[in-house]
């Protein structure tokens, strides 16, 4: 083994080398040479053991230097590419990279030219990254803290849900705020080891953020949200959802130094109360979408809003169990809410037939309203409101039971010309009932009628809709089983203007005969027919769709009687160009509908087969080969 020369010219040996053993020289060049040798270095099976024994303590020099000189290091390399591959040396040095803050970089001056860096941070925010699950974790934050700073900035961050051994901190959340100060929207959902101190380094480095959400973050605190109002000051949209540790003092700071607030959206917060939610509403005089679900506020808070929304447009209140008919009387009396046009009430047993009204005349631009579980609304209310809200267009009423038939029909006869769709899911108290409806005036504006799930409802009341409507073009009456071919012929008659999307899911009473004249009347112009669940519709029908209907694009007949022989008449029509074909749990559709399902292929771009069972696998698989523009679902 030769000797070592250090790099001084002198000849002292290192270790692992004999003075006599040979003649040693240092050229100019540094290099060691030795010539020639004499005998052989004698080296003594001491020093190799000693050797081997310190060999996995050895580390490189760079190694041995503590965080803080390493950090000095990190924050004068220029470059974000050479940060970045810094960064990938180890967890360490990730770590390390990622608290470096873009006002920490050192600029180094060139010595023989300008004073400009290499340093090209494009902070416009345009990137998107989203955690989830076993993937969310401090190191992957820190991951993306280094690498996005030179390839555009991060914009928005996501993380849903955390790593159950080694989830995300503060810890990862401070080098998100310490390397992307362009993050414009932050969402953290079930997060439960983030807390006030993440929070708070977002507010020091990320002043350009105007979204937050929060969602089961139990260690979140007012203080949290307090240090995010003062240091985020162009916040706009705020969502707060199960954080049990977020009170009235949080939301005052934002309505204190948010003045760009435009959207809120409080859920399930136990210490908020009319402190917080008045603050807001009389503080930020921007917003726009308010919604407030589950909390422990009363009238009061409903009276803020009442008078000083004047620029709110959409408003939900939701489970609002403190709060009675005096509430959203006033709400609607203080004649604040100009500019509503959405209003969502559920679950509010304030909301009865006086407050239905006051709301009607308060709100003079509402265009929707949907009522959810509001059991004290009755038919007396919903005419009052109908004859107050003149320019309401769309009207929900979900489980609402008190309102009946006479009320349904008085408010379409009151709304006359501006109404334009009406949506009625649930509602057990709408029965068939004998009403002479020629006295009525029509409501010639309705476009869309939905009857979902109404076990009470057939076909007298169909007959009653179609007088009284004329111009539908939209039909949904998913889950009406009494409704028979009678009972829908006179609403297919009276529609006018024509119908252009029919929904008769689960109507099982229906068979080819209203199907066949579903398709002469309107074949021109139908585009969407869904006779899903619809047991007796057999290939009489698809007859009369291929014969009739020139403008369908997606048809959906699980569930039926249809065959084969169908399927092959609807790939003969010429006019027909399908883009949608389902039918699922059609149990006569064998392997010999596959030649027609390739001429269908031509145009169609969704197939669903799902548990037609007679059709095999490899008719399946051959589908899938020869279908590429088409998603197939089997």
């Amino acid at each position: 083994m030769s000797g070592r020369v250090n790099n001084n010219g002198d000849d002292k040996l290192y270790p692992g080398g004999s003075r006599g053993g040979s003649r040693l020289h240092n050229n100019s060049s540094n290099a060691d040479v030795h010539s020639p040798p004499k005998k052989r270095a004698r080296i003594s099976t001491a020093f190799i053991i000693g050797d081997l024994e310190h060999e996995e303590d050895y580390k490189t020099s760079i190694e041995i230097l503590p965080d803080e000189c390493l950090f000095e290091i990190f924050r004068r390399v220029q470059s974000g590419k050479e940060r970045s591959l810094c960064a990938g040396v180890s967890k360490r040095w990730l770590m390390l990279v990622s608290s470096i803050r873009k006002d920490e970089i050192v600029s180094v001056v060139e010595t023989n030219s300008s004073d400009e860096s290499d340093e090209d941070f494009e902070d416009d925010g345009f990137l998107t990254r989203r955690l989830e699950g076993k993937k969310a974790t401090d190191v992957r934050l820190a991951a993306i803290a280094v690498g996005t700073g030179c390839r555009g900035g991060l914009g928005n961050l996501s993380i849903r849900g955390s790593n159950s051994e080694r989830g995300v901190t503060d810890r990862g959340l401070s080098a998100i705020a310490r390397g992307c100060p362009s993050l414009r929207s932050l969402s953290l959902w079930n997060v439960p080891s983030v807390g006030d101190k993440g929070l708070c380094e977002i507010a020091k480095g990320c002043h350009m953020l105007e979204k937050l959400d929060l969602c089961d973050s139990p260690l979140i605190t007012n203080k949290g949200l307090s240090a995010i109002a003062e240091g985020c000051p162009d916040l706009t949209t705020l969502n707060i959802e199960s954080c049990s540790m977020i009170g009235n003092e949080g939301l005052q700071a934002v309505a204190r130094s948010c003045p760009k607030l435009q959207s809120i959206c409080i859920r399930d917060c136990p210490l908020v109360g009319d402190h917080g939610v008045a603050s807001l509403l009389s503080l930020a005089s921007n917003l726009t979408r308010v919604k407030l679900q589950h909390l422990n506020i009363t009238d009061f808070s409903l009276a803020v809003i009442g008078h000083y929304g004047k620029a709110i447009t959409n408003l939900v209140l939701s489970r609002l169990r403190n709060v009675n008919e005096r509430g959203f009387w006033v709400m609607g009396v203080a004649q604040g809410l100009q500019n509503l046009v959405s209003l969502t009430i559920t679950s509010c047993l304030g909301v009865t037939d006086a407050s239905m009204e006051a709301m009607g005349k308060g709100c003079p631009n509402l265009k929707q309203m949907h009522l959810r579980r509001c059991c004290f609304v009755s038919d007396s209310g919903l005419v009052a409101f109908a004859k107050a809200a003149g320019s309401l267009e769309n009207l929900q009423l979900e489980e609402c039971n008190r309102v009946t038939q006479y009320g349904i029909i008085g408010a379409l006869s009151n709304f006359k010309t501006k109404l334009k769709s009406l949506t009625l899911v649930k509602c057990a108290g709408v029965t068939d009932i004998d009403v002479e409806v020629s006295m009525l005036s029509p409501c010639e504006s309705l476009r869309s009628i939905t009857i979902r799930n109404c076990p009470g409802l057939g076909s007298a009341s169909l007959a009653i809709i179609g007088k009284l409507c004329p111009q539908l073009q939209l039909v949904d009456l998913t889950g009406l089983s009494r409704i028979t071919d009678a009972g829908l012929l006179p609403l297919l008659e009276n529609c006018e203007a024509g119908l252009v999307n029919v929904n008769l899911k689960g109507c099982s009473n229906l068979t080819d005969n209203i199907v066949s004249t579903l398709a002469r009347l309107h074949g021109g112009t139908l585009e969407v027919l869904n006779l899903d669940g619809c047991c007796y519709v057999t290939d009489a029908s698809l007859v009369a769709i291929a014969d009739d209907c020139l403008l369908l694009d997606d048809l959906d007949v699980s569930k039926s009687a249809i065959t084969d022989a169908g399927i092959a008449v609807l790939s003969d029509a010429k006019q027909l160009s399908l883009r949608v074909l389902s039918m699922s749990g059609c149990p006569n559709v064998s392997n010999k509908c596959v030649p027609f399902l390739m001429k269908l292929g031509q145009t169609l771009l969704g197939l669903n087969i799902k548990n037609s069972n007679s059709i095999g696998y490899s008719a399946i698989q051959f589908l899938v080969g020869k279908l590429w523009r088409c998603d197939i679902l089997a």
